[in-house]
């Protein structure tokens, strides 16, 4: 039992250290699967189609879908939108890169 937990374990761990890292700026509050993260520099870790936005203790998960498009982006950017009072991040375009996630809620 304890050797099928460590290899859980250690086979999670290898997926998030293949994890692609990315810094994003929110310039107000905004929300992410269900989470309110307030305004500032986050690190964002893309491992397939997972994103972890971390920002000191503050961290959420969410699914994203991870397309390509023909150019790359300058700069990172955020797409929102406003629904029911709160601030839905719905595109994350990385800059440097031609990855643009895509936020189902």
């Amino acid at each position: 039992m304890t050797k099928k937990f460590m290899i859980s374990f250690l086979l999670a761990a290898l997926a998030f250290a293949s994890a692609k890292t990315y810094n994003v700026n929110f310039d107000r509050p905004v929300t992410v699967a269900g989470t309110q993260l307030q305004a500032g520099d986050y690190r964002l870790d893309l491992a397939g189609d997972k994103v972890v936005i971390t920002n000191g203790k503050q961290s959420v998960e969410s699914a994203v879908k991870v397309e390509e498009v023909g150019s790359r982006f300058h700069t990172t950017s955020v797409r929102i939108s406003d629904a029911a009072g709160k601030t839905l991040v719905q595109e994350i375009h990385l800059g440097g890169t031609k990855t643009k996630l895509i936020f189902s809620d």
